[in-house]
């Protein structure tokens, strides 16, 4: 299971120099190309509460690429936003959107993202930008395995608690079509 926040409003650079300073340690920087799959229904949305993407990673420090098949499903919303996680590794994009093709599933979104991560004490932070079409906005995620590292992270970095939010990007986008 996964635990986490997202932190909007935030300055990425600011927020960077404050994870160096406590002696985070980056992990990653990535490109993503990220690709939402569902029905025309949007059966995994609605019915499921989750989201299938297959998210393509090229590492810009080690120039290692990768694609995997991930379901993530919503399990509880309350301070922090918990899921359960299930990806898998796969070699050959095409043939995986191929296949779920015939089971009446299909590409319905495509983003793309600039992402570091930084670990500090078993909590995890993503400083994440989309294109513009995607979400306009910077933000940074908290990633944690206890909710007390929730807390913890919040309070190091000094983080306005008005600027906590559970919402998936999904939903983040939802609201600016509105």
């Amino acid at each position: 299971m996964e635990i986490e926040v997202k932190v909007l409003n935030v300055n990425l650079d600011e927020m960077e120099e404050k994870l160096k300073r406590i002696g985070a340690r980056l992990v990653s920087e990535e490109y993503q190309i990220n690709t939402i799959i569902d029905r025309e229904d949007k059966f995994i949305e609605k019915r499921l509460n989750s989201y299938l993407r297959i998210r393509e990673t090229r590492n810009l420090i080690t120039g290692k690429k990768e694609i995997e098949l991930t379901l993530k499903k919503n399990i509880s919303k309350g301070k922090s936003r918990q899921n359960i996680e299930i990806t898998t590794r796969i070699d050959n994009k095409e043939a995986m959107l191929e296949i779920l093709k015939y089971l009446q599933y299909e590409a319905v979104k495509e983003g793309y993202k600039n992402r570091k991560t930084y670990i500090y004490d078993d909590i995890r932070f993503d400083l994440d930008r989309w294109d513009k079409d995607t979400y306009p906005y910077e933000y940074m995620e908290i990633e944690v395995k206890k909710e007390e590292d929730l807390d913890k992270a919040i309070d190091l970095l000094d983080i306005s608690r008005e600027n906590i939010s559970t919402k998936s990007i999904m939903e983040l986008r939802e609201e600016l079509d509105r």
